[in-house]
């Protein structure tokens, strides 16, 4: 039987390549995602730890400038008293923070998020072992800074040269002293680094005399944990130290845990893929069976009992599988080598390493290869090995049994309406455990769906069938039929196309409302111009505010500084605003009372948080604040409620005046600056707010088009990427139409023969062939593009009550962008098959059985 298994595969050749593309490109999604992520891995943790080679303690804190308290810091005497323990070779103070430099043309390098500044500390000898100096030296100078060899790459600087660099503050120029080369991980995510000098920095992110971590170094034959364990009584109380070792494991772990999500979310699709080329081998073997209909009577008729026809037919499955997977692996190889050179193109730097081809990851390709194959042509091969040996006396394919189908269509019906029933009540259930619910009622429906398909082909088909014969002749007529002569044959191939168009669909149409809400979100809540932030999203100083003020045009300003206040034991977040100014740059809508108590030191409310707390206008609160000037205690004060307005997303719920805050917070947390200015939005009053803030290279100054633009662009990427991740399913849907109608045509060459003898041309051949094309591409789009909305309802059901003015919206262009695909799939898909239907030479084609 093995040899008769492999004498069918050589002899079916050609009608088995589109199962071995199918299974190939599966294989290829799965070994390529996890010879990916271990070599990534790999990578990330021999640079992690590397970067602690040296490093036997590692002592960090977590304060910063707008703390005001010098007791979170680590002091120099304290660093001093570190540096004399025993066994310590050397401790480093470290200070770190946001800082952006300016290319040539004045633009930031990097992408902002990752851009950092840190001090650069030299040892006994001169050098800093945190960094490899390739041209020049480290800034001894107030005036001098240090680039990392990327960013000075990228700006076109050399050692001598002016560069402009800002933090949160004004730009300053320095002169570059030296570029070196790093494996610090803000240099690796694509953005820069600036190294000044230790005091230049502490002032710019600390406090002079002050460092926020510190790296110690062991002498020879020195216990680390002895010294962690002398170093942790000197430290402020918030301080947190731990060995090199401890801190290498805990990045290790990190980095294991943010790849095993990468792992699992790529993992998702390629299953996604593999589950859609179920249904194009299941196609295949079915009709090759159907096609041996004959043969494997013969088969039975000569004493091949029905367990030896199965295992025939699996075996074939099995080679098959075996040979995609093989080749599939080693796609799987090359796609890893071609993201992580990608990965690169984006600005994200690997750090160097082998590539990493581990044996789970050969096996779990080898076995999911295979095992997807055979699992596929399980079905077929129970199915032939009830063929009757009395088959072999006629020619005619044996239809399925009218028991079969009743057994199929009742499932089918329960199973949907099983589904279906599980995504209304998630829908009503709302929040995370109604997602939960609609996910496991969505994967219900499809495979329910998919069951009842080939009975809802005969129905749906047949409203389109009238149309094909009016427009385009007997060729319609013939593939309306043709295209519902086998409808489990139509399912399948349908079913491929509905699965992807499914997910894309219910992405696209979420993707959508929630831009929409964005934009309804900055139409309602926004009056501002323009938003000036930091790129990196750190605080702006208040430095930039004072000019902002001062700008030409500019008619209104408010800062939005977050901060936070305690009322009745309880904490609230809460917004210092500029009183009159906050009303002209946000769209407040007034409950009760008036906005222009903020100016007369009262405080306003947004509206739940007021019922919830019980309060209305002309209640009074005892407030209490934060630290003041000197790092002392709290302070409380008995403040009144001037107003209660409806919630504004981009405020918090309590809003009061900077001026009442001033006195405990000297260094305020402003993450953003909103700019009302005459004549509105335009390139003038841009450029005059940039001018103001001194063409800070940092900061970043967005109108309300920027804003919408922001928000909805991440909305889009992840579309996109969703897209890109979903291609491979839908590459393989493509692939089962087009094996579909070669087989069919195959199948039907006596049919074909027929129809060119008395008269049916070459042209409308190829037409009839691709008309099947496009109404199986279309019913299976159809199918989805429905059932991809209705959970994309569900979905929304869940998640109305998170995002303020959320309104389903059906994007009908892009669902009918995606039919129109389906159409065009449908003609290239046919291009082949009706290529070769139009060449079978007629009386050939007659003579066929």
């Amino acid at each position: 039987m093995f040899r008769t298994a492999l004498r069918n595969v050589l002899a079916h050749k050609a009608r088995l390549l589109m199962t071995v593309l199918a299974v190939m490109l599966g294989v290829a999604f799965v070994s390529g995602t996890l010879v990916f992520t271990d070599t990534l891995g790999n990578a990330y943790r021999k640079q992690s730890a590397k970067s602690y080679d040296n490093v036997a303690v590692a002592v960090t804190t977590y304060a910063d400038q707008t703390d005001g308290q010098k007791n979170s810091n680590i002091d120099a005497k304290t660093l001093e008293k570190i540096r004399s323990l025993d066994g310590v070779a050397e401790a480093t103070g470290r200070v770190s923070g946001f800082a952006g430099v300016a290319d040539q043309d004045g633009k930031l390098i990097g992408n902002g998020w990752s851009n950092t500044g840190a001090n650069f500390a030299p040892g006994k000898d001169g050098k800093d072992a945190a960094y490899t100096f390739t041209d020049g030296s480290g800034p001894v100078k107030d005036s001098q800074i240090a680039l990392d060899k990327d960013s000075a790459d990228k700006g076109k600087y050399r050692v001598g040269d002016t560069v402009r660099v800002a933090t949160n503050g004004p730009a300053k120029e320095y002169t570059l002293s030296g570029v070196f080369t790093t494996e610090d991980g803000a240099v690796n995510a694509g953005g820069s680094l600036v190294l000044f000098d230790t005091p230049v920095a502490q002032k710019l992110y600390l406090q002079p005399g002050y460092f926020k971590d510190v790296t110690i170094a062991a002498a020879a034959g020195a216990s680390d944990q002895k010294i962690l364990d002398e170093v942790k009584p000197l430290l402020p109380k918030d301080a947190e130290a731990q060995t090199g070792k401890q801190l290498a494991d805990d990045q290790a772990r990190e980095i294991e845990q943010g790849l095993s999500n990468l792992n699992t979310m790529l993992l998702a699709f390629a299953a996604i893929a593999l589950f859609v080329g179920v249904f194009l081998i299941a196609n295949t073997f079915t009709m090759l069976v159907a096609q041996r209909t004959r043969e494997l009577a013969l088969m039975r008729a000569v004493g091949a009992s029905r367990r030896q026809v199965k295992r025939s037919v699996m075996l074939e499955a099995l080679v098959v599988g075996a040979l995609a997977a093989v080749i599939g692996f080693v796609l799987g190889i090359g796609l890893a080598t071609g993201l992580r050179s990608a990965m690169g193109s984006f600005g994200a730097k690997v750090p160097a390493g082998p590539l990493v081809v581990s044996p789970t990851a050969i096996a779990s390709a080898l076995a999911v290869g295979v095992l997807v194959t055979v699992l596929a042509a399980w079905l077929p091969a129970r199915r032939a090995a009830k063929i009757p040996p009395v088959a072999a006396m006629g020619s005619a394919h044996l239809p399925a049994t009218t028991k079969s189908l009743v057994v199929r269509n009742t499932l089918g019906s329960v199973i949907t309406l099983a589904g279906a029933g599980a995504i209304l009540a998630g829908a009503a259930m709302g929040k995370e455990a109604g997602r939960m619910v609609i996910g496991a009622g969505a994967f219900l429906t499809l495979i329910g769906i998919i069951v009842l398909i080939p009975l809802l082909s005969r129905p749906v088909i047949a409203l389109v069938r009238p149309l094909l014969h009016r427009v385009f002749g007997v060729s319609g007529k013939l593939a309306g039929q043709n295209a519902v002569r086998n409808p489990r044959r139509t399912g399948a191939t349908a079913s491929a196309l509905a699965i992807g168009l499914t997910l894309v669909t219910g992405l696209t149409v979420i993707g959508v409302t929630l831009g929409g809400a964005i934009d309804k979100l900055t139409t309602d809540n926004i009056r501002a111009d323009y938003m000036v932030t930091m790129a990196g999203g750190g605080a702006l100083d208040k430095s930039a505010l004072t000019a902002l003020e001062k700008a030409k045009g500019v008619s209104a300003v408010s800062p939005q500084q977050a901060t936070s206040v305690e009322i009745k034991d309880e904490f609230h977040s809460a917004s210092a605003v500029t009183p009159g100014d906050v009303e002209k740059v946000f769209d407040l809508q007034t409950v009760s009372g008036s906005m222009a108590t903020l100016g007369k030191g009262q405080i306003a409310v947004a509206e739940k948080t007021a019922k919830s707390n019980g309060w209305k206008a002309g209640d009074t609160v005892a407030v209490k604040f934060g630290y003041d000037s000197d790092g002392g205690k709290a302070d409380t004060k008995t403040l009144t409620v001037g107003a209660v307005y409806k919630e504004n997303e981009f405020l918090s719920p309590v809003l009061l005046s900077t001026s009442l805050v001033a006195p405990y917070e000297p260094k305020p947390y402003i993450p953003e600056v909103w700019v009302k200015m005459d004549g509105g939005a335009s390139k003038a009053n841009e450029q005059a707010l940039v001018d103001a803030l001194g063409d800070n290279p940092a900061m970043s100054i967005m109108d309300r088009q920027d804003i919408r633009n922001m928000f909805g662009g991440m909305i889009n990427t992840m579309l996109n990427i969703m897209y890109g991740l979903l291609a491979m399913a839908l590459i393989i849907a493509v692939l089962g139409v087009i094996n579909t109608l070669a087989m069919s045509v195959f199948e039907r060459q006596q049919e074909i023969g027929m129809l060119r003898a008395i008269g049916l041309d070459r042209r409308k051949v190829k037409r009839m062939i691709r008309l099947e094309a496009v109404v199986i591409s279309l019913f299976g789009a159809v199918i989805g593009v429905a059932l991809g909305s209705f959970l994309a309802w569900a979905i929304g059901e869940t998640i109305k009550s998170e995002i303020p003015g959320y309104a389903l919206v059906v994007p009908w262009d892009r669902i009918g962008i995606f039919l129109l695909l389906a159409g065009v799939v449908g003609v290239l898909a046919a291009l082949w098959p009706a290529r070769s239907a139009a060449k079978l030479n007629m009386l050939t084609a007659i003579k066929t059985e």
